[in-house]
């Protein structure tokens, strides 16, 4: 079983559509639950939140939440991000073998402007991250972020593809 979690600050649009895809990872019996970690929204996060059967932490500790988790494998990506057809079945097969860390390949649709792909860098969580709950509990020392897990990690690529979150933001400049 897979536990989906993300970090959320004002992204009310974003955490909807995010966890509108994430729905059929759910009814294919992949996804066992969903942990949103807030920043201190102001907007409707926590309702988008409730309404899709999330748990919902505006106080957390990352060690607790993870230790609290149903999955054995965790997911973690930003809100707004999507992934696309072809990721459940892939996640499912990966997370039998017990591997090490991996993460989505990025788009080929949504890739950056040439000049952008230069001077912009990647986000640690851009392309997701796949680990095993006992490798994340391994990286918390790092840090009490999400963001800080990734950056621990050398994950692997997977052949399922995202839509980074920076899309949604972008499209709606």
């Amino acid at each position: 079983m897979l536990t989906i979690l993300m970090e959320t600050r004002d992204h009310e649009a974003e955490l909807a559509q995010t966890l509108s895809v994430l729905v059929a990872g759910a009814v294919e019996g992949l996804v066992s639950d969903v942990v949103i970690l807030d920043g201190g929204s102001k907007d409707g996060s926590s309702q988008v939140a409730d309404a899709a059967g999330c748990r919902f932490h505006r106080d957390w500790e990352l060690g607790a939440i993870l230790e609290s988790v149903r999955g054995e494998w965790l997911l973690i990506i930003e809100p707004g991000a999507r992934p696309l057809t072809g990721w459940i079945d892939e996640i499912a097969d990966y997370v039998g073998f017990g591997r090490q860390p991996a993460r989505f390949s990025p788009s080929r649709h949504y890739r950056p402007p040439v000049w952008q792909r230069f001077l912009r860098r990647e986000g640690p969580l851009e392309h997701g991250l796949l680990i095993a709950k006992r490798d994340a509990l391994a990286n918390v020392g790092s840090g009490n972020r999400l963001s800080d897990v990734a950056k621990a990690t050398k994950p692997l690529r997977l052949k399922s593809e995202i839509v980074p979150a920076w899309v949604m933001r972008q499209d709606r400049n």
